[in-house]
């Protein structure tokens, strides 16, 4: 649990604040290792904006190819945000239904 709020001289960047931020929780998990990353499975309980990315950056591990956030190594890594939605899951406005969608990561 790392409260964040809007960073106004960074703009557009969301910064740990445990004074003045908003509650922002991610549940996460390592699915693989390798030698200089891992991938993980983030699970945002809130929604604020930004927070896989600064939660990441704020444990020591910024996503690969995060052009905001990332340090030069990590933002080297990969020509692309490594950052991939693999479920979403709703429910149909109009029927109810719930819906998901799986899509793997393509990196």
């Amino acid at each position: 649990d790392l409260p964040l709020r809007y960073d106004p001289p960074t703009k557009p960047r969301h910064v740990v604040d445990h004074e003045a931020g908003k509650h922002a929780l991610t549940f996460w998990k390592v699915v693989e290792r390798h030698d200089t990353y891992c991938r993980v499975e983030l699970t945002p309980i809130t929604g604020r904006s930004h927070q896989l990315r600064v939660h990441m950056l704020s444990i020591g591990h910024p996503l690969l190819g995060d052009g905001l956030y990332a340090h030069p190594e990590a933002l080297a890594a990969y020509p692309r945000l490594c950052l991939h939605a693999s479920m979403l899951s709703f429910t149909h406005p109009g029927t109810g239904e719930r819906l998901t969608f799986e899509c793997p990561a393509p990196f």
